[in-house]
């Protein structure tokens, strides 16, 4: 039966995309195959193992496939594509697996107690581990492209440009930004805007080293870092940027986190957020939720909006970047295979699978799924003074 359903599995992939060559590999030496040489070739190791991705959809699938019951030979993004393309997970996980996700949900909510569980569990791994794949600036979002040969540092340095020209940021302001990571936009705008930055992170690592580097760089006087959650934080700033942080906030948070930003942002101020959102509601992912951004929650953009709205700011523009994080998490996946003997010499083999499976899943999402990056720009309370264009943003 698991057999079975897994060659019916292989032949929907195949209506789905006729062009694509793949194959199945099954435990007793059979093999389905598409197309010829094939791309990708999907090996199962045991039944046991056809059984739990026909059970637990991709969580099941990301399960084995990091114990090494499953090898993938070939261009994974590729059979991540296929199961895309036929919406595997959304038929094949069971009842009591969608509970489990429910409860799951719940139990790793984004609190105050649960942020510090839940970012750490993610971003403490080690410096050196995010090293090997992120550009020299440790900027962990969606980069910016503004040509098809950029650099991945070329185009992290183009995304904190961008967003810098969005709020219009001028000397002397004060820029607050709230998850800040390792400190690249905060270091950025002091440098290049002359502002005068403040920064919180959950992370203890990003915390020291974001410490480090604005000594290092002699920013000391002008930039601070605080070791504390967004609802911890106090002051009036006349720009706000929060850059991939806010999908850690959660569903339940996300009222405490714009009543938390209509005090920090002055009124008439300029705020942007950058984050990973959707374009309607849809079940979680629920591999992703376990194994690697616990607590979290992808927002649509129509909540975004009712909650900036809801505080009385006032939404001057939206841009989706979607493309430009596939090209960027595509970059990432290249240098973590140009970098993965150290990466294993770093890590256990299941944690190395780990990564890669997500960022080849996250990549596939971003070209081919629901995810999308928005960049919300707002003011708090309307603001007649700014630009009526966009000419400030694409200057040369």
């Amino acid at each position: 039966m698991g057999k079975a359903f897994l060659k019916q599995i292989a032949r929907l992939m195949h209506q789905a995309d006729p062009s694509a060559s793949f194959a199945f590999e099954f435990w007793d030496g059979e093999t389905i195959r598409f197309g010829a040489p094939p791309k990708v070739t999907m090996r199962l190791k045991s039944k046991s193992c056809g059984d739990q991705i026909i059970s637990k959809g991709f969580l099941g699938f990301g399960e084995v496939y990091m114990d090494g019951n499953l090898e993938v030979e070939g261009e994974l993004s590729e059979l991540l594509r296929l199961g895309l393309a036929i919406d595997f997970d959304r038929h094949r996980l069971s009842l009591p697996h969608k509970l489990w996700c429910r409860l799951r949900a719940l139990f790793k909510r984004s609190s105050r107690q649960g942020a510090s569980a839940n970012i750490a569990f993610h971003y403490d791994l080690g410096d050196d581990f995010y090293a090997q794949y992120l550009d020299p600036t440790m900027t962990y979002s969606c980069a910016y492209f503004s040509k098809p040969d950029d650099s991945l540092e070329q185009a992290q340095g183009n995304k904190y440009e961008h967003i810098a020209r969005k709020l219009m940021l001028q000397p002397g302001e004060t820029l607050l930004d709230i998850g800040c990571g390792w400190g690249g936009m905060l270091i950025y705008a002091a440098e290049k805007h002359g502002v005068r930055g403040t920064g919180n992170t959950l992370s203890k690592n990003q915390y020291a080293y974001a410490r480090k580097m604005v000594a290092d760089r002699g920013l000391a006087d002008r930039v601070k870092i605080l070791y504390k959650d967004y609802r911890q934080l106090r002051g009036t700033f006349d720009k706000v940027v929060s850059i991939g942080m806010f999908e850690h906030v959660g569903r339940k948070y996300i009222p405490v986190f714009f009543r938390n930003l209509a005090h920090l942002l002055k009124p008439g101020g300029v705020g942007l957020l950058h984050t990973i959102g959707k374009d309607a509601p849809s079940g979680r992912d629920p591999w992703t939720f376990k194994y690697i951004f616990p607590g979290s929650y992808l927002p649509t953009l129509s909540e975004i909006c009712r909650g900036l709205a809801r505080i009385g700011c006032c939404v001057l523009d939206v841009e989706n970047l979607r493309l430009h994080y596939a090209q960027t998490l595509s970059k990432w996946s290249e240098n973590y295979e140009r970098n993965f003997d150290r990466i294993r010499e770093l890590c256990d083999d299941r944690l190395v699978r780990c990564w890669r499976l997500f960022l080849n899943s996250a990549m596939v999402g971003f070209r081919h799924g629901e995810s999308r990056l928005f960049q919300v720009l707002f003011s708090n309370g309307l603001n007649n003074a700014l630009p009526i264009t966009r000419a400030h943003i694409y200057r040369q």
